[in-house]
């Protein structure tokens, strides 16, 4: 089993960065792919992003392609997500979660964190 535990939300001016985290705790760690994903308010929760076990692969919504990058250290058992140029419909709550399955469904994921708001303002 993995809890997990997101940081680092908070609220930016439109052009501004954030770096998310999400520190996880259990065993095998590394065996997870590990997503990212978001809801707004009044809207459906919506992949963002996902990065492979190792941290070589990534997949970007479009909507967030060049913009966000994803990360992992495996050692330190925590994901990062750096958020650049940050634009108000990128206010919402952000989760990470991980699976054994990569995907961009959220029922392939079995584990989640609580969530982190961000708030982009204009």
């Amino acid at each position: 089993q993995v809890q997990l535990v997101e940081s680092g939300g908070g609220l930016v001016q439109a052009g501004g960065s954030l770096r998310l985290s999400c520190a996880a705790s259990g065993r095998a760690f590394s065996r997870y792919i590990i997503g990212w994903f978001r809801q707004a308010p009044g809207k459906e929760r919506e992949f963002v992003v996902a990065i492979s076990r190792s941290g070589g692969f990534t997949y970007y919504v479009d909507s967030v392609k060049g913009r966000f990058t994803i990360s992992r250290d495996n050692a330190k058992n925590m994901v990062y997500l750096q958020m650049n140029s940050l634009k108000p419909e990128d206010t919402a709550v952000y989760y990470c979660a991980a699976g054994s399955t990569g995907s961009s469904l959220e029922d392939r994921y079995d584990y989640w964190g609580q969530g982190t708001q961000v708030t982009v303002s204009s």
